[in-house]
């Protein structure tokens, strides 16, 4: 079973998801925009209500003592000692979006359960026992605003407000029959217990927000290392803008070389986002997020693979060796007869991937050198081909990441350079048809299968999971779980 989030990673949904979500502030839009709905700040709400209800129950009650008069008995001693909340209800609570403000937490019909003991003495005469009190009727209201540090790129939370109110303190005195002694200054009881109540609330609230919260927030990664070569940047690009219906968040959005960071040569679309509320958080990656991740691995050498004879498969007709490939090329096998073969495939240029209504197009121009491989294991160049490509992509999410996986819709060869002479391409249409599904993708795909991460908070599972494709991005919907 997943762990239970502590109290700093559910106050932290109450933030974080807001913190997914910014408006048009940067000078350049971003390459990934996140919305949370009023539908997902009410899920969030509920866990931080949660988180805290139990701060609440762990205020500390300091003891207190006075003096009372009775009527021909003179003047007497009380004290109230060993207060222990046993119960801090929040039965009713709302969040509200304030456009260009912030938050709105307001909880009302809570109540406190407190049990405690009591001491009396006038002269000689000694009296104790237990009571308990309820606080009714608490109605809290805070303004939580958020921001970002443009530095780091961390999402900011301060407390800008808080007040509460107490409607009615009832005590219950028990274990004395001169309990009744109690019941005549029990107002002084009431008004204690209401000031220190009144007092302690809204510290905790501010507490939560400016100590728990924050803190959490700055362990947040806003950049994510993928391998060797890559890693993802998700930083804030300008502070969050709230409207009426949702809290939206722009995110830089863009894949970075780890050892040599540098902005890439083009920039982010505009981002449309349709109207829709079904779900509690959206997620829209451009088509610039995926781009920025072929220019880098690209400009690191990263985009090759070598294929050899043993990678085909033992039954298959075709055969990486000169004397298959004579068939097709008949100066091949006569120049090196009874030879393995190795073809390098590479990307010599950035691939790019375009998102459109009706889906995710990626067309890489890719070049194919052919060696045959010597006896003494040295490489003699024998062609080289380019091949302009059209794939289709499928795009999903696990709980925590983006998976996708290539389909070959298209594929032409072109001649570039031939060491063995002029032959046509047409004869060797077939072998690369058959190379690249069978040896290419499935590496592609393994990889893409791994996964990128998506910018989410600790503990947080995706469900009733909703994809669309719209011009320029694609987006995600979904509702979230904590744990």
């Amino acid at each position: 079973m997943a762990r239970e989030p502590d109290s700093a990673l559910r106050w932290a949904g109450l933030l974080v998801l807001s913190t997914l979500s910014t408006a048009v502030i940067a000078t350049t839009n971003p390459g990934v925009m996140a919305r949370i709905t009023q539908k997902g700040l009410d899920y969030a709400c509920q866990q931080g209500v949660a988180v805290l209800q139990k701060e609440l129950e762990k205020i500390k009650i300091p003891e207190f003592s006075g003096s009372f008069k009775v009527k021909h008995l003179g003047k007497g001693h009380y004290r109230f000692y060993s207060m222990v909340i046993r119960g801090f209800q929040l039965p009713s609570s709302h969040i509200k979006l304030v456009p260009e403000k912030g938050l709105d937490l307001s909880i009302s019909n809570a109540n406190i359960k407190i049990s405690g003991k009591w001491k009396a003495r006038k002269k000689f005469i000694k009296t104790s026992g237990n009571f308990d009190l309820s606080v009714e009727g608490i109605s809290i209201s805070a303004g939580l605003q958020l921001g970002f540090d443009p530095s780091s790129g961390l999402p900011t939370a301060t407390c800008s407000s808080c007040s509460n109110q107490i409607n009615a303190v009832h005590v219950h005195i028990s274990g004395s029959k001169l309990g009744w002694l109690i019941q005549l200054f029990h107002k002084k009881i009431e008004s204690s217990i209401r000031k220190t109540m009144e007092s302690k609330i809204c510290q905790v609230v501010t507490s939560s927000v400016s100590s728990k919260l924050q803190s959490y927030l700055k362990t947040l990664r806003v950049t994510t290392k993928i391998d060797k070569v890559a890693g993802i940047n998700y930083s804030l690009v300008a502070p969050p803008t709230i409207t009426a219906d949702n809290l939206d968040g722009q995110l830089k959005g863009e894949f970075f070389n780890v050892a040599h960071p540098s902005p890439p040569p083009f920039t982010p679309p505009v981002l449309a986002f349709p109207a829709d509320h079904n779900r509690m958080v959206y997620l829209g990656l451009s088509d610039y997020f995926f781009n920025t991740a072929g220019f880098v691995y690209q400009q690191a050498g990263a985009l090759h693979l070598t294929i050899t004879d043993n990678m085909i498969p033992k039954g298959s007709k075709f055969r990486l060796t000169t004397t298959f490939f004579g068939v097709l090329i008949p100066q091949v096998a006569k120049m090196f007869p009874n030879m393995t073969m190795q073809l390098n495939i590479g990307a010599p240029s950035p691939p790019y991937l375009t998102v459109l209504p009706t889906g995710l197009v990626f067309t890489p121009i890719l070049e194919t050198q052919a060696f045959a491989v010597l006896p003494n294991s040295s490489l003699a160049p024998l062609f080289e081909l380019q091949l302009s490509t059209n794939f289709s992509v499928e795009v999903g999410t696990t709980p925590d990441r983006l998976i996708g996986k290539l389909r070959l819709n298209r594929l032409l060869l072109e001649l570039k350079h031939s060491d063995v002479g002029p032959f046509s391409v047409t004869e060797l249409q077939a072998v690369m048809n058959y190379l690249l599904p069978t040896i290419v993708i499935p590496k592609v795909n393994e990889r893409l299968l791994e996964g990128f991460p998506l910018p989410l908070p600790a503990d947080i599972q995706l469900s009733n999971l909703v994809l669309q494709t719209h011009q320029n991005f694609l987006l995600f919907g979904a509702d979230v779980h904590y744990g």
